[in-house]
Parts: C-alpha cells; sequence; structure tokens
C-alpha cells in the first residue's frame, strides 16, 4: 500500500529533526512539506531530497497550515500520512504500512508512540495516540487548543507498530513554543463547559493540581524515574507545561488576561 500514501509534513526550523524522519520515507514517491518559512537550515536539507516538494506558507494555527497541505499541494494519492517533523517511521513501521489492506469502511489508522530524549527510548510517556493515517478524501482539521484535530467520517483502527517522537530541537525552543501552546490551551479550557471536558481537562482547570499529579505520572506511573536523567527531564518538561498552563489560567483569573 506504500505507493497508495502521501507523507504530509510541517515544518518550521526542524534542522535538527528533519532530515532524520526523511531518511525514513525514502519509500514514498513523493514527500509533501509545508514550511512555515524557515530561517535555519531546514530549506537546505530538504532541497536533498529528490522526492520532497515544499510549499511555503505564513503560520496561522495548525488546523489551517494542515488544511493548506491536505487541499492545496496537489497530492493525488488516496492516503495521506500526517507527520510531525520529529516523528520517526521505523522499517518495522514501514512494513506494517506496505501490508495494509484497509476494508472500505476504514477512515484512518491511529498510531501510539515511543517517547525518545536524544535518541533513548523512554519506558512510557504522557503522549496520546494520534490519528496519522487517513483518506485524504475524508479528512479535514479542526483548531483543538494550540493543536490541531483530524476528523473522519468512518471507523479508525489502531497500526500494531509504534512511531517514535524525537525532538532534538534545543530547549529554549520547546520553552517559547509552550508558552505560546499554554495560552492557546487555557483560551480553550476557559471557554468549555465542565461537561464537555475529560478528567484531565478538569484537573487543569483547578490551576493548582495537575503540575503535581503529572510530575507524578510521569515519575513513577510511567516508570520515568527508571530512564534516569532522559526519564527526569522528560516528567520536568511535562510538569513545566502544566506549570504554565496553570500560571495562564490564573493570569487570567487576576487581571482578566484571555
Amino acid at each position: 500500500m506504500l505507493d497508495q500514501i502521501t507523507p504530509l509534513l510541517l515544518t518550521y526550523n526542524e534542522a535538527p529533526n528533519i532530515g532524520r524522519t526523511l531518511d525514513q520515507l525514502r519509500w514514498a514517491r513523493r514527500v509533501v512539506v509545508v514550511d512555515s518559512y524557515s530561517d535555519d537550515a531546514t530549506l537546505t536539507i530538504l532541497a536533498g531530497y529528490r522526492n520532497v516538494s515544499v510549499f511555503q506558507r505564513r503560520f496561522d494555527t495548525h488546523a489551517q497550515q494542515w488544511n493548506f497541505g491536505l487541499l492545496e499541494t496537489g497530492i493525488e494519492t488516496p492516503w495521506i500520512m500526517a507527520l510531525d517533523a520529529d516523528y520517526f517511521i521505523t522499517e518495522a513501521g514501514a512494513d506494517e504500512l506496505r501490508a495494509l489492506a484497509p476494508p472500505p469502511d476504514v477512515a484512518g489508522y491511529s498510531a501510539n508512540f515511543l517517547y525518545c530524549v536524544n535518541g533513548r527510548v523512554l519506558r512510557g510517556s504522557a503522549y496520546p495516540p494520534v490519528t496519522v493515517l487517513y483518506r485524504r478524501a475524508a479528512g479535514r482539521y479542526q483548531q483543538d487548543g494550540h493543536t490541531q484535530r483530524i476528523e473522519l467520517h468512518g471507523r479508525v483502527l489502531a497500526l500494531g507498530t509504534p512511531i517514535m517522537h524525537d525532538d532534538r530541537k534545543p530547549l529554549r525552543h520547546w520553552v517559547s513554543a509552550q508558552e505560546r501552546y499554554m495560552r492557546l490551551e487555557a483560551a480553550k479550557l476557559r471557554n468549555a463547559s465542565w461537561r464537555s471536558i475529560g478528567w484531565a481537562d478538569r484537573l487543569r482547570r483547578l490551576r493548582v493540581v495537575a503540575p503535581f499529579v503529572m510530575l507524578a505520572y510521569c515519575l513513577f506511573i510511567r516508570g520515568g524515574i527508571l530512564d534516569g536523567r532522559a526519564g527526569i527531564y522528560y516528567a520536568f518538561q511535562r510538569t513545566f507545561a502544566e506549570l504554565m498552563l496553570s500560571l495562564s489560567l490564573l493570569e487570567g483569573d487576576l487581571f482578566g488576561r484571555g
């Protein structure tokens, strides 16, 4: 089925990641990359791959960027594989894609992830499954807080092979991104009704609980403490992100800033 799939990726200053990701997509006849005007070495790296088509668009929202890639870049294959620039498809994953024979009522496939810190695979993480493979005609993106959600008409099955998540951009880049993301998440939580959100977002709405729950979850329930410095690094990252979300919510409470 590989010849029926076009990988679709978004990039902005992904030089530490994109080459490693594209090396594992050489099976694809065409890879479409929507770049938000990177000013590092990303475009130079992309130019080194003959199967990559690059389109540039100023970033506004994740959903708009993904829909542009889906609808306006000339993709003709019936299936899309939507990947972040730090997602890494293993050989086993490519073999599973090659052997897929989707029934007509299946609109997509979700994947679990193995979270990595500088190449070291962690025992567990808070990273959720993501729908990464779907029929081009069946999907459109909607904005969901700081990120996007694919809406599909049909069944979604689970792939058996996990995808590697290995972001090697520097910490300062991650912190800058989280500040933007958590403001969007805070706006989403303020506007959502209590009944419409899950238990995790209900904990976040309490302001003071989620950071401590996340630290315990990553270190002890997911086994991060056994991964040494890599596991502690990841647990502190996720706790810091939750603290930023709590601060954004408290800022709105105290100063009326949305």
